[in-house]
């Protein structure tokens, strides 16, 4: 055996060691205060250890990309725990707080983790996006600089159920996607059974159309020996009719029972019979479990054998629990060896008592094992964290129409930074799942262009046929057109919102969505947020206000989508100048990386930065007088400010959020004409609000008596006999909160039933929200 494979074969052992004796030292030998399993897959980490370490020590370059799937974190955590990127002590914490992760994780994981993984099927998708994402940035005169790595994904094969895995293949066929790999672990057992017969099939035909090359690896070294022997090829046509449930059982039965099948099926044929009696019980098991999967030299050849950019699926046949006691039972997946199993194993992997940790247990010749690992060169640049230069975002003024929309002026706005020969411009990313035009990226789209790796013409313009559209397809193109598919979107937001860390070079981009189909993404939005990933997300319209096309495509629940999700801070503004306010303020925000520390003024840990939602409206209101003080534009990005203040006597205050301003107003103006003290409180976020306010009530539980918020302040001189009304074009939940700051009394308006088609005016009266039912709701809190 050449000295590498021996290295390597050295190094797969110890991961599996590692890997399983962290999950059981978790499991059955660490105090556990509430006595609740632990867990850890030990079944499906041996499965894939060959692959892993094919891949990590032979094969890799520092600029590849891997996202390993989330059952493999225990091999993954072994691994760098090897090589010097984990500690020993969050390993022994394996799944409590403060230790190595579930699954690999980008924001709780020390170690070198590329993706998050977790939600099965997002980890596979999203090298589709980092692929194209990394093309994009080569295509840039500012990016030509970036070598090109492969963006690799190791899936069990039961993710292969997951929609948006199909999803993704197909968009990445239309963009010609290169330089991606997905390995199949192929171990044919899920969760609660074994997987279809044939699905290996259907995998490849799948694979071959969408323009992939499937190499598929079922035979280890050992295998292919032993097919070369007499009667090796009866054994090898055996295998290959063998229904997957059968070669699981026999594998977990072993080696004895394995023999009597085998003779039994095959008879005495002579050639074979013989082949078989040539080897021990304890061969002939590790002989039928040598799968091509479970052979670190057959899949090194695997992966050393490709010399193209196009993408590839590698279909690694595998045992799931290899190695182990556990390999081939049905049940395996959630199980783990007890004690005595444990025990027995250790003894068979010939590590001695008390160096259960020591990375070169059972290595002869560690210094040897050493310098081949400080000689691998995936690992040769250390921890590949990069970071990017921050874009500077000039302030933007646009014009102020008397009556626009906050999607109109979104347009705008993108319109006018297109126009600039600025960073911010060139580093602009846009995005749409086949809904560009109507969420009004179509201006910035016609002066920066479509990307694609080769030029596309439009032929509408070329045939001199008259189109708003001025579509064409180049490098240079600074928009990513999709299909219809949410999840997509957040995956595609999610990857160049890595960009920085994974490429070292920013970008800032911006998606464009149905704002009722934010969640059809919201699985691949919690991913994209989890992975840390920054980018604008522009959900549109707000609301029932798409009125006429019913309940379908009216977002009543989003705003509490924007509030409950971690690492996203969600606006919704009313009008042009505080939308301006606030995406100058996003650009920012998106590339903020600092320490966790709230702001004393807001409690907010804006320094540490994050994602950002607008959600949006077509429907066209008046617009203020021009408003750009130090007072409106910081109101405005912390969530609220006070467009009519109240009084010492207030009796009511009105806050709305959104596109029911003029609502809001008008029947303040309509109670202050009564002579009335009536104040108004516009909204941008809730969000933002709430955050700080959550924030800053757990700080004086602390001790701090002085935390105070921003929405504390503002609602802090209110008497007490004075109401709050709330109004949203949305879930009332979104504001009903506010009363209980200061211990206000509450009167929440909104939406709550899925709409009906009507005109806006219909609507708004049917569910209460509109002039008149804020005023008779107002009226009926306001005292006698």
């Amino acid at each position: 055996m050449p000295t590498d494979i021996q290295h390597l074969k050295t190094i797969e052992q110890r991961l599996l060691w590692l890997s399983h004796w962290m999950i059981h030292n978790a499991n059955n030998l660490r105090l556990k205060e509430d006595g609740l399993k632990v867990g850890g897959h030990q079944a499906s980490s041996a499965s894939c250890v060959s692959i892993l370490t094919a891949l990590y020590f032979a094969t890799l370059k520092p600029q590849d990309r891997v996202a390993v799937k989330p059952h493999a974190s225990p091999i993954f955590h072994a691994m760098q725990y090897l090589m010097g990127h984990q500690d020993l002590e969050r390993m022994k914490n394996f799944r409590g707080f403060g230790g190595v992760q579930s699954y690999p994780s980008r924001i709780k994981d020390i170690d070198d983790v590329d993706f998050s993984t977790g939600s099965v099927g997002l980890g596979v998708a999203i090298t589709t996006f980092a692929s194209l994402v990394q093309d994009y940035i080569q295509a840039k005169k500012w990016g030509k600089d970036l070598p090109l790595g492969r963006m690799i994904s190791l899936v069990g094969d039961a993710e292969m159920d997951e929609g948006n895995i199909y999803e993704a293949l197909q968009e990445g066929w239309k963009h010609d996607l290169r330089n991606c790999w997905w390995i199949v672990d192929y171990n044919r057992q899920s969760l609660d059974g074994v997987v279809s017969e044939g699905l290996w099939e259907r995998i490849i035909g799948v694979f071959s159309s969408f323009g992939w090359d499937v190499v598929k690896i079922k035979y280890g070294i050992l295998q292919k020996a032993a097919f070369q022997k007499p009667g090796g090829d009866q054994l090898k046509d055996w295998i290959d009719a063998c229904p997957n449930q059968l070669y699981c059982a026999l594998t977990y039965q072993g080696g004895a029972i394995w023999r009597k099948r085998l003779l039994d099926d095959l008879g005495d044929q002579g050639d074979v019979s013989a082949l078989i009696d040539s080897y021990s019980d304890k061969e002939l098991a590790e002989l039928m479990e040598n799968l091509g999967g479970n052979c670190v030299e057959t899949m090194t050849n695997a992966f050393g054998a490709i010399d193209h950019d196009r993408p590839v699926c590698f279909l690694a046949y595998t045992v799931k629990g290899w190695g182990t006691p556990l390999a081939g039972h049905k049940d395996n997946h959630g199980g783990f060896m007890n004690k005595t199993q444990m025990a027995a194993w250790q003894k068979d992997m010939g590590v001695p008592e008390g160096q259960e940790w020591d990375k070169f247990a059972t290595v002869e010749n560690s210094k040897d094992l050493q310098a081949f690992l400080d000689q691998v060169p995936f690992f040769s640049k250390g921890l590949r964290r990069y970071s990017d230069k921050i874009i500077d975002a000039p302030m933007i003024t646009v014009s102020t129409d008397r009556e626009i929309s906050t999607q109109m002026a979104f347009g705008k706005i993108l319109d006018e930074i297109s126009k600039s020969d600025t960073e911010l411009a060139e580093r602009i990313l846009t995005t749409s799942p086949d809904v560009t035009g109507t969420t009004n990226l179509g201006p910035w789209v016609n002066r920066r262009g479509l990307f694609h790796r080769h030029a596309l013409e439009d032929t509408f313009q070329t045939e001199k046929i008259p189109s708003t559209q001025k579509w064409a397809f180049n490098k240079d193109g600074q928009h990513i057109e999709l299909g219809i598919a949410e999840m997509n979107l957040f995956l595609l937001l999610g990857a160049a919102g890595l960009s920085h860390s994974l490429f070292g070079k920013r970008l800032l981009p911006i998606g464009t969505v149905y704002d009722p189909f934010v969640c059809r993404g919201l699985d691949a939005l919690n991913y994209a947020c989890y992975q840390d990933a920054r980018f604008m997300i522009v959900g549109t319209p707000s609301g029932i206000t798409l009125a006429p096309e019913g309940g379908a495509h009216q977002s009543i629940g989003t705003p509490l989508i924007g509030m409950s999700q971690d690492g996203l801070a969600a606006f919704e503004p009313a009008y042009m100048d505080e939308l301006s306010v606030i995406m100058n303020w996003a650009f920012a925000y998106m590339q903020k990386d600092g320490e966790g520390d709230p702001n004393e003024r807001t409690w907010l840990r804006d320094e540490t930065g994050g994602s950002v939602y607008l959600r949006l409206t077509t429907r066209s209101i008046e617009q203020p007088a021009k408003r750009l003080d130090d007072d409106f534009k910081q109101g405005t990005i912390d969530g609220a400010y006070w467009w009519r203040k109240p009084g010492p006597n207030c009796e009511l205050v009105i806050a709305y959020q959104g596109a029911i301003a003029p609502e809001a107003l008008e029947a303040a103006g309509f109670l202050a004409a009564q002579r009335r003290d009536i104040g108004v409180l516009a909204v941008t976020s809730a969000d933002r609000l709430n955050a700080g306010w959550t924030a800053a009530q757990r700080d004086r539980a602390r001790g701090n008596q002085n935390a105070t918020c921003h929405v504390e302040r503002l609602l802090g001189d209110l008497p007490r006999h004075c109401a709050i009304l709330t109004v949203i074009d949305g879930h009332p939940a979104t504001l009903s909160w506010l009363g209980a700051v200061a211990g206000h009394r509450t009167i929440p308006l909104g939406v709550e039933h899925f709409g009906q088609t009507g005109t806006l005016q219909d609507l708004y009266k049917h569910y209460g929200i509109d002039r008149e039912g804020i005023i008779q709701q107002a009226l009926g809190a306001l005292p006698r």
